[in-house]
């Protein structure tokens, strides 16, 4: 669930007031349902911490690139099939393996090994998307057979960006570990997921099964889709 409760933080300028909102939401969390708009101004002060919107949008390397890899395998996948679109990103020798072997290295090649706290973003991102794409799928056939149905792009790379903005937010994961009730933990980390949600939008190009992801149309798309949920996010407070 969300982020990794190991990632660090800093305090004093913009930390204080993210810090102020996200305690006292977890805390009337604690003792019942709290307003969206609630965890609506925990997301937007965690954006200045970040350096602003465009600051933050600028920075998210790791994101960036995974999101034009996935949506790469995804066009793939849609056009194609599941095994066409491992040939195509040189992942052929994972045609007829299990889900376990198909995700570990989708995984990896997608958002590589999350070696600093961007990284691990994007790659817990990936992971949740996958698990979206192949639902409840485990040998290859069955992996390959729920790939066919999937050609909705759109919303697993808008899901993608969700997740992946949503692991970058500091402190909301300490937070949330503090609350007894685990279903009132469930409840926030849904409600955080949904307002992000609400504020990405990925607008792509007529030809985009046939786009070059991993050039600059693909970077564009990418780079839109982040700077406007940003300045949506920012825009909460």
């Amino acid at each position: 669930m969300g982020t990794s409760t190991d990632r660090t933080s800093g305090s004093g300028g913009a930390w204080k007031p993210l810090k102020h909102a996200a305690t006292a939401y977890t805390r009337d969390l604690s003792r019942g349902s709290v307003p969206r708009s609630r965890a609506a101004v925990v997301l937007a002060r965690h954006v200045p911490v970040l350096g602003g919107a465009a600051t933050a949008s600028a920075s998210a390397a790791a994101g960036r690139t995974t999101a034009q890899r996935l949506g790469g395998l995804l066009a793939g996948v849609a056009s194609g099939g599941l095994g066409e679109a491992l040939r195509q990103a040189s992942l052929g020798d994972l045609i007829g393996r299990d889900r376990f072997e198909v995700v570990d290295e989708l995984v990896t090649q997608l958002a590589g090994d999350g070696g600093d706290l961007d990284g691990q973003a994007a790659r817990d991102a990936v992971c949740d998307v996958l698990d979206e794409l192949f639902r409840d799928a485990d040998s290859w056939d069955d992996l390959e057979n729920e790939a066919t149905t999937r050609n909705d792009v759109v919303r697993l790379l808008e899901l993608f960006l969700t997740h992946y903005i949503y692991n970058r937010v500091p402190v909301v994961a300490e937070r949330l570990s503090t609350i007894a009730d685990p279903e009132a933990a469930r409840r926030a980390d849904r409600q955080m997921r949904q307002v992000i949600e609400d504020c990405v939008a990925i607008r792509l190009p007529e030809k985009a099964l046939s786009m070059d992801w991993s050039g600059p149309d693909g970077r564009a798309v990418v780079e839109d889709a982040l700077g406007l949920a940003y300045q949506a996010l920012e825009g909460l407070a």
